[in-house]
């Protein structure tokens, strides 16, 4: 076994470190080495905490770690942060927010950059999660960047996904559009020291009890989809639905995070508990072996075209003498030529 893993399993925190660089940069034997951790994974509770700039997002990730460590688990900490696609940096800043966990050897806080990468989180970051989950982290938190309506790729990464809002970010039928809320498990109300907490939580309120389902088929409501668990006419007891809860809670102060942790865990057990963790991993699985096999499938075909044929199929493009459909099907063929 590789040197690196096995000092990572023997709980060194500067392998979990290496390991960690080595998965984002790319470098040469990552794959072999989370081959070799891979078996070791799965036990970790991954959370995910995203929602728009603003909302305090690091503080809630400082105090809900915080939190976690009182009840005596170890937490592995992932922050994403944007990638500039002018000068190609990243402040990676996150770490400074949550100085009040340094020194504890129980957390572990990793920043990345998302060089380029949409969705909210990194291309490596299920890598990440897998390398913190096989040094024994009980649970891993990611924090997403400063997501919109639509960067929700955190939902097939984490297993409880909590969405932050905060007062004052928009009116209730911002609240009521705002696509990322239907990923949500739990909605936290950050902020909520301020003036307008109860507006927004009565507008969050609205938007579940119209977005709720109201079918007593045997169905789980997870992740904004419904996953039917057994024929409409089955004469089985039909499973709960999951109603994601509404959390107020205060950043600064530390106040509202028992009940936050509290409804963490319903949602946890929830999953454990139900039918629903294993349709959800296949699931989760299933979507990030499409993504790499896009990533790898595109790699190879650049790989197999050289720049000068591209540029000279953006001129042709330019020229208007082909469309872009047109010019994706010439790159496809130069790409099959060199192959045969």
């Amino acid at each position: 076994m590789n040197p690196l893993v096995e000092q990572l399993l023997s709980g060194s925190r500067r392998a979990v470190a290496r390991l960690l660089t080595m998965v984002e940069n790319e470098r040469e034997g990552v794959d072999e080495a989370l081959a070799a951790l891979f078996p070791h994974t799965g036990r970790a509770w991954v959370i995910g905490i995203t929602g728009a700039p603003g909302t305090g997002k690091s503080s809630l990730v400082n105090a809900l770690a915080k939190a976690l460590r009182r009840e005596g688990r170890t937490v592995g900490i992932i922050a994403v942060d944007p990638t500039s696609p002018f000068t190609g940096g990243a402040i990676l800043g996150d770490r400074i927010r949550m100085r009040d966990l340094s020194g504890d050897t129980g957390v572990f806080i990793r920043s990345m950059a998302t060089r380029g990468s949409l969705g909210g989180l990194a291309r490596t970051t299920r890598d990440a999660i897998r390398v913190l989950d096989a040094a024994g982290f009980d649970v891993v938190l990611v924090e997403t960047v400063g997501a919109g309506q639509s960067e929700v790729d955190i939902v097939r990464t984490a297993q409880t996904t909590v969405v932050v809002e905060a007062p004052g970010l928009g009116d209730d039928v911002q609240a009521i559009k705002a696509g990322i809320l239907e990923i949500a498990d739990v909605l936290v109300v950050n902020k909520a020291d301020r003036p307008g907490a109860d507006n927004t939580v009565r507008a969050l309120r609205a938007m579940l009890e119209l977005g709720h389902p109201v079918s007593r088929r045997r169905v789980i409501a997870h992740h904004g989809q419904l996953i039917e668990a057994a024929a409409p006419d089955s004469q089985a007891e039909p499973e709960a639905l999951w109603v994601p809860p509404i959390v107020k809670t205060a950043a600064t102060d530390e106040t509202g995070f028992d009940e936050l942790l509290a409804a963490l865990e319903r949602h946890y057990q929830h999953l454990r508990n139900g039918e629903a963790a294993a349709a959800l991993e296949r699931q989760r699985i299933e979507i990030e072996l499409h993504d790499r096999l896009r990533q790898t499938l595109l790699g190879r075909l650049l790989a197999s075209v050289s720049s000068d044929e591209i540029a000279r199929v953006i001129e042709r493009v330019q020229a208007r003498q082909l469309d872009p459909q047109q010019a994706v099907q010439t790159i496809l063929a130069i790409a099959t030529s060199q192959e045969s």
